[in-house]
């Protein structure tokens, strides 16, 4: 089958910082309930992740200013998003990933579609090591990371690139991301992108795997 399922990374084949903030916690000795940003689990009280949304700040920013914050709880001066991620998924914890984003990369590579991932950060935010954490990712034939290429999504030639690596037209890849603005961009640049709810993540999987033909 010369089809393919793209996905980015953090959100989709993991599970949002969001959703685990009781494991943070715990990872960083903090009081249960000391970290209140819920982003699109909670836009309303969360005004940085409007703004964000809106296209005033980037997501690096976004996430760089909750780092420092956290930082801060527990005394310290943090400077990069890597050393949130580190110090709450790694050394010694466990990076959560979706079932769904496991079950649709194992039904997509028993139907033979290529797989890749297209992240805007993966080194820079989960350490070079993650692709020995994970070992999912060894089952992919493309990781495209911006971390080192500097074409960060929406960018049409992030995708034009992964593409390219995967031997495929643009059409004949379905892309999954859990931002719009980078759902948008996959769409403008051909391929068939669907956005992922992470508050729904196995409808934005099931229409991924229907994309492909395959059932979930």
């Amino acid at each position: 089958m010369n089809r393919a399922l793209v996905l980015d990374f953090g959100g989709v084949v993991t599970r949002t910082l969001f959703e685990t903030h009781e494991q943070s916690e715990a990872a960083l000795g903090l009081p249960a309930g000391s970290l209140t940003w819920r982003g699109p689990f909670d836009p309303d009280r969360d005004e940085l992740w409007r703004a964000m949304q809106a296209g005033h700040i980037t997501e690096r920013d976004y996430w760089l200013t909750r780092a420092r914050e956290v930082g801060r709880l527990v005394g310290e001066e943090w400077s990069d998003m890597a050393t949130l991620v580190r110090r709450t998924r790694g050394e010694g914890h466990a990076t959560p990933l979706r079932p769904e984003a496991i079950s649709a990369v194992t039904t997509a590579r028993a139907a033979g579609c290529r797989l890749a991932i297209l992240s805007n950060e993966l080194d820079l935010f989960y350490g070079a090591d993650i692709r020995q954490r994970i070992p999912l990712l060894a089952q992919f034939d493309v990781i495209e990371d911006a971390t080192y290429s500097g074409l960060l999504k929406p960018d049409p030639r992030a995708y034009a690139t992964c593409v390219a690596k995967l031997g495929l037209h643009a059409e004949a890849c379905v892309f999954v991301d859990d931002q719009l603005r980078n759902v948008v961009g996959g769409q403008q640049a051909g391929l068939h992108a669907i956005h992922l709810d992470v508050r729904q993540p196995a409808a934005g999987f099931a229409q991924a795997l229907a994309q492909l033909g395959l059932a979930p």
